[in-house]
């Protein structure tokens, strides 16, 4: 039987529709772990060294910041409390521009800063198998997104 154009025309709306959702669930997870990762990606020029958690909040932890050369000594800088395992951890950061606050640098830190983008690629990978039909991409992107999230979860 041949297809009526309204059908492919509904086909192509339908592929279209999925694949904008797929850009945006993409487009929102690189924006996400763009804003930790660029301190550990575009590291040059700002203050290296290595923190000791020494308390930890509901959300933050806190510790002193041993700097590495041209830093200065930081009597207590925060970090996220879901990149510090427990007290007495010590572990290399970054201090972001102008604040007290720290990105833990490393694999470790690396990896969790792209977390997002690794669950935003889950996401997309159901849009792009149930909305535009391509399940071989959606078991790639599926894929990639759970060795992202696994990769972290290990390494942190």
């Amino acid at each position: 039987m041949k297809r009526s154009s309204s059908h492919r025309l509904l086909a192509h709306g339908r592929s279209f529709a999925a694949g904008c959702v797929v850009l945006l669930l993409l487009a929102a997870g690189v924006w996400t772990s763009w804003d930790t990762a660029h301190h550990i990606v575009l590291a040059k020029g700002r203050e290296h060294g290595t923190m000791v958690v020494t308390a930890c909040g509901e959300d933050t932890c806190t510790g002193p910041f041993t700097p590495d050369a041209t830093s200065a000594d930081r009597t207590s800088v925060t970090v996220e409390r879901s990149v510090a395992a427990r007290t007495g951890d010590r572990f290399p950061v970054v201090v972001k521009p102008g604040s007290g606050n720290v990105v833990r640098t490393g694999a470790p830190g690396f990896l969790h800063s792209w977390a997002p983008l690794g669950g935003a690629l889950m996401l997309a990978a159901l849009v792009i198998g149930g909305g535009m039909r391509l399940t071989r991409t959606a078991w790639g992107a599926g894929i990639a997104g759970a060795v992202l999230l696994t990769a972290t979860f290990v390494a942190l």
